[in-house]
């Protein structure tokens, strides 16, 4: 019997600059295990299979899952997304990103349950919405790439032409009531926030 996950790839993307933590942080160390293990371990929780976008392929060659480069360099997150749907093979993928230490199982697999035709399936908390924690199909790709071309590279800036379900707080708090999946290290200050003393 199939399961909603396996049409569905769980994507990570690690191809961004880290520019404020001064090194590459899928590879800084948090509680004794690289932040970009524990992504990785949850999405195979989750996914059967999973996939690195990453511009450094070498780099991250050893985690014994597929690796492909962005197909537009240096435009952001929306570039890694258009990368990921252009290479799975499902219908869908989920993604996020590779400084994302607590990511919650539970919650990423209610996220692919309620998906039922959504073309975005994301986190939405008040005004904010969290778009490396989402689910994004095939049929977002003409509507990215036209935002790419129009140098709008803004995740919401192609909303408007899909169907979108936000998944609420009170839905999210069920499963992760301190909204830790929120996290993403991007200083060194945020690692000793979160290490353990």
């Amino acid at each position: 019997m199939s399961s909603p996950t396996d049409e569905i790839t769980g994507i990570i993307l690690a191809g961004g600059k880290s520019l404020r933590y001064g090194q590459d942080k899928a590879f800084i160390s948090l509680n004794g295990k690289f932040l970009i293990d524990k992504v990785i371990s949850v999405m195979k929780q989750v996914f059967q299979n999973v996939i690195i976008i990453a511009n450094e392929q070498k780099k991250y060659s050893g985690f014994g899952l597929p690796v492909y480069e962005d197909i537009i360099k240096g435009i952001g997150p929306i570039g890694g997304i258009l990368t990921g749907i252009t290479y799975i093979q499902k219908t869908a993928g989920f993604f996020v990103a590779c400084d994302m230490p607590f990511l919650n199982p539970e919650l990423i697999a209610y996220m692919v349950k309620i998906r039922n035709g959504f073309d975005v399936v994301i986190p939405k908390i008040g005004k904010n919405i969290e778009p490396l924690h989402a689910i994004y199909t095939k049929n977002c790709l003409p509507h990215i790439k036209e935002t790419i071309y129009k140098k709008a590279y803004g995740i919401r800036t192609f909303f408007s032409k899909v169907s979108v379900r936000y998944v609420e707080k009170k839905e999210i708090v069920i499963y992760d009531p301190e909204l830790k999946f929120l996290v993403n290290i991007n200083t060194p200050e945020d690692m000793r926030t979160f290490s353990k003393p």
